[in-house]
């Protein structure tokens, strides 16, 4: 099958780069640890290159598009925010655009903000979330999640974002095992995971995470918590609590789904199920799929195949 786009996922720690053939099939795929974090403000051609160098040679016409950090202050170029609700279209009418150094072109996705309720933000899973409505086209109407360091609950509408809401799980859970007296409980212990379990739990039935934190310690002093299972107890409070928070804000009405790492997912799945969410599908490819829908509205993706360039 003949490539017909080049699709890169930038993010702040890692760089994954998909060669898509009709459809949006993935012939090849490519990861590194080259996100913005890891190239300096002079080296992203050098990066784009490292990564997709082999087939823009190859393939010398062959379009490229980007999404994720990549588009932020500190990255290759920034790509405005678009503002409020927009789905593929608007984002595909918002693509900039920045020489790749090897005499082509690399578009850039922007990231999208919200004003109301609050100020929110993302960048990347925009585009992953543009992509789960490519492949579930039945998601047009329902919610996603997409777990990780800054957790986001979207909300859909009519095949577009409606909506969003941004929870800090994973960075709390890294701030609070490495710079607080709950991280030290555990110790060189294996985790015991049945303490994930009583976390969300107790989440579940509490009235907020500042009041809640603190048992961790309490029922390990007590006895009541075992050491091991202190820091799964810890995540499962703060997972609860997100989880608990986002379906009071009604960000779990209607069908959910997640888009993520797959033990992520796992986990977020074993919590929901605590509130009586069971029917959680975990969405693949969706960075690529979201990347491939893109570039065609945006009328990058060539008709025809590209000739390829012999050796």
């Amino acid at each position: 099958m003949t490539p017909r786009l080049i699709a890169l996922d930038w993010g702040t720690s890692s760089l994954r780069a998909f060669l898509l053939g009709a459809d949006g099939t993935v012939l090849e795929r490519r990861a590194e640890r080259l996100g913005i974090m890891q190239t300096p403000p002079d080296g992203f051609p050098a990066s784009f290159a490292q990564i997709a160098g082999a087939w823009r040679r190859r393939w010398p016409h062959l379009p490229a598009i980007a999404a994720g950090m990549i588009g932020s202050a500190q990255g290759w170029a920034q790509a405005p925010y678009r503002r409020n609700a927009a789905g593929a279209a608007e984002m595909a009418e918002s693509l900039i655009s920045v020489p790749s150094g090897d005499g082509g072109v690399l578009h850039i996705v922007p990231g999208l903000a919200m004003d109301t309720p609050r100020a929110e933000v993302m960048r990347g899973e925009e585009t992953q979330i543009i992509g789960a409505l490519t492949i579930d086209p039945g998601l047009a109407r329902g919610r996603l999640l997409l777990p990780g360091t800054h957790s986001k609950w979207a909300v859909l509408a009519d095949g577009r974002i409606a909506g969003f809401a941004t929870f800090m799980t994973g960075e709390l859970f890294a701030v609070l095992r490495g710079h607080s007296i709950l991280g030290r409980l555990q110790g060189d212990l294996p985790p015991d995971e049945s303490g994930f379990d009583a976390g969300v739990t107790t989440a579940r039935d509490g009235d907020g995470l500042a009041a809640l934190l603190f048992s961790a310690r309490a029922q390990v002093l007590l006895g009541t918590l075992p050491a091991a299972a202190s820091l799964p107890y810890l995540s499962g409070l703060l997972i609860g609590d997100e989880i608990r928070g986002a379906l009071a804000a009604g960000h779990g009405a209607g069908r959910l789904a997640l888009i993520g790492d797959a033990a992520l997912c796992a986990r977020y799945r074993r919590a929901l199920s605590h509130f009586g969410i069971t029917d959680v599908p975990a969405i693949e490819g969706a960075a690529e799929a979201g990347l491939w829908r893109i570039a065609c509205l945006a009328g990058l993706v060539i008709p025809e195949p590209v000739q390829e360039t012999m050796p």
